[in-house]
C-alpha cells in the first residue's frame, strides 16, 4: 500500500512562493489501477515524481508498505519495487534493447523470452534486440520498449507518465491491455485519455495543486466534463 500524507509541494517563482501541491492525501491499494488527470500545470507529473524520488515535498510524507520514502534516493526506492516510466523515454548510450530487458529481469534472457516481451508492446524481437537505444530509435519506439521493461522487471508499483504519448499509431486496446497483464501490481497512471481513465479502479483529478474528486471514471466524469481545461473536455465530449 501506498499513502501520501499532507503532500504539499512550494516553489520560488520571481521572488514569490508558488504552490504547487497544496495538502495533498492519497491512499493507493495493492492490486489496483489509479489514474490522475486534471488540467495543465495542476501538479500530477509532480506528484508521482515525488513517488519516485525525482521531486521532494516541501511538507508531507510518502509511505510505501510501511517503509517512509523520505530521504530515499531513486534507486533505494526502486529496490523497494517502485518503477517508473517517463513522460519523454531516456536513451541509454551504449546499450542495446536486449541490455536493458536484461537489466531490467536481473538475469540474461533468451530470444524467446525477449520476443515475449516485445511482442507485447507491439514490436518484433528480431528487428529491435540489437537496436542500441539512442536516437536512432523514435519516441515512440523507445516509449513500446520501457513499457516492456516495465512488463519484465515486475514491479510491486508502477508509475505512467502519460504512457499514451508517441504511440499514436498503435491502439489504446493494446495499451490498456499491458496495464492489464501486470498482475497484482500497483499501478498508477498520469493520462488525459478517456479509454485509460476507463479502465482504473479508481480516478483522481487533480486541480490547482489540490485533490478535486477521487472516484470511478463514471463518478468524476462530470467534474471532468465543467473543468475548464479544454484538452481535457475536449476528449470526454
Amino acid at each position: 500500500m501506498l499513502k501520501l500524507e499532507n503532500i504539499s509541494y512550494i516553489v520560488e517563482e520571481d521572488g514569490l512562493n508558488k504552490t504547487i501541491l497544496d495538502n495533498v492525501s492519497l491512499t493507493f491499494e495493492d492490486g489496483k489501477t489509479y489514474v490522475i488527470t486534471g488540467p495543465n500545470g495542476s501538479g500530477k507529473s509532480t506528484l508521482v515524481k515525488m513517488i519516485m524520488g525525482i521531486e521532494t515535498p516541501t511538507t508531507g510524507n510518502i509511505v510505501f508498505n510501511g517503509i517512509s520514502l523520505d530521504g530515499l534516493q531513486i534507486n533505494e526506492r526502486a529496490n523497494l519495487g517502485i518503477s517508473y516510466a517517463f513522460q519523454q523515454p531516456v536513451k541509454f548510450k551504449g546499450l542495446k534493447v536486449r541490455d536493458l530487458l536484461d537489466a531490467a529481469t536481473g538475469k540474461s534472457n533468451d530470444f524467446k523470452t525477449l520476443c515475449n516481451y516485445l511482442s507485447a508492446v507491439g514490436l518484433c524481437a528480431r528487428d529491435y534486440i540489437d537496436r542500441p537505444l539512442d536516437g536512432t530509435l523514435s519516441g515512440g519506439e523507445l516509449k513500446r520498449i520501457e513499457l516492456a521493461m516495465a512488463i519484465c522487471r515486475k514491479s510491486k508499483l508502477n508509475i505512467f507518465d502519460e504512457p499514451e504519448a508517441g504511440i499514436d499509431l498503435w491502439s489504446f486496446e493494446n495499451l490498456t491491455k499491458i496495464f492489464r497483464s501486470l498482475g497484482e501490481a500497483t499501478n498508477i497512471i498520469v493520462s488525459h485519455q478517456k479509454k485509460i481513465l476507463e479502465i482504473a479502479d479508481e480516478v483522481i483529478l487533480l486541480k490547482g495543486g489540490r485533490v478535486e474528486k477521487v472516484g470511478k471514471y463514471k463518478q468524476v466524469l462530470p467534474y471532468i466534463q465543467n473543468n475548464q481545461c479544454d484538452k481535457l473536455r475536449g476528449e470526454h465530449e
